[in-house]
């Protein structure tokens, strides 16, 4: 770490700011996070914060992230509510996601939408690129370190530990859906499931800033609301992809199947 020599006028407005080393702890602007490169904090859902880890190389930033609902990513010695989700945050692997105290979860996807999930994710037992060169195995996990290292399961894995995965990996993305959604907007297991596995391709990134959130929570139409903005979701890197407007309209089908059983709001 480096240490500066600074006059007593440069102290009086100089910023509040935590420096730290590759792969340590950081703090921007408040917020918890790691100093790592910029492409892992990315692939991971992260935001790069510069300035914050100034003796690593340029593309090493503090990463910052949230995670689950109402979660950030941060180092496990300082996670002071004990409620950790694994499999969530971008680094090494003592760096995690720190949820408030167990309470009212949201609701497990049904067995409609996992099979959709599956579908077109697909199966890998072990650790390849997917269609974009990210590291992926199972159905669709993406991997958070080299080789995959914080999955619990050895490789290859068997479709039984890939599903394990996959519902441990789904958590979430359910509980980012449950908390993006007003309580107002009411939702059966399919539109929800729709909705999740929307969720789990795209990022709780891009599904809290979408117009289709904030139009389910200005009170339209559901129906008319996902089939007219989830087949929008259908490019990587500005390409549009055959797979992408497959899946969107799969997930438009089952988001438009009628069902008695309501998800969302949560029963908690």
């Amino acid at each position: 770490m480096r240490s500066y020599v600074l006059s007593a006028l440069a102290l009086v407005s100089l910023p509040v700011t935590a420096y730290a080393a590759l792969n340590g702890p950081c703090t921007a602007s408040g917020l918890p996070g790691v100093c790592i490169a910029t492409g892992t904090c990315s692939s991971g859902g992260g935001t790069s914060r510069p300035g914050f880890c100034p003796n690593d190389p340029a593309d090493v930033q503090c990463c910052t992230k949230s995670c689950g609902s109402g979660g950030t990513c941060r180092f496990t010695n300082t996670c002071t509510t004990g409620n950790i989700a694994s499999g969530l945050c971008p680094g090494p692997a003592d760096f995690k996601c720190c949820l408030p105290a167990a309470g009212c979860t949201a609701p497990v996807v049904n067995a409609a939408t996992v099979s959709l999930i599956k579908q077109f994710e697909g199966f890998v037992p072990s650790p390849a690129p997917d269609p974009i060169g990210l590291p992926t195995v199972g159905y669709g996990h993406l991997c958070q370190t080299s080789g995959c290292a914080e999955v619990p399961y050895s490789f290859p894995l068997t479709t039984t530990t890939a599903t394990s995965l996959l519902m441990s990996d789904l958590r979430s993305f359910q509980n980012c859906i449950a908390s993006q959604i007003a309580d107002s907007v009411r939702l059966n297991d399919n539109q929800y499931g729709a909705l999740v596995s929307w969720a789990f391709n795209v990022g709780c990134g891009n599904t809290a800033s979408s117009t289709l959130i904030s139009r389910l929570n200005a009170g339209q139409a559901p129906n008319t609301v996902a089939a007219e903005e989830l087949p929008k979701w259908n490019k990587a890197g500005g390409v549009v992809l055959p797979g992408l407007v497959n899946r969107r309209a799969a997930e438009v089908t089952l988001f438009r199947t009628a069902s008695s059983v309501i998800a969302h709001p949560p029963p908690c």
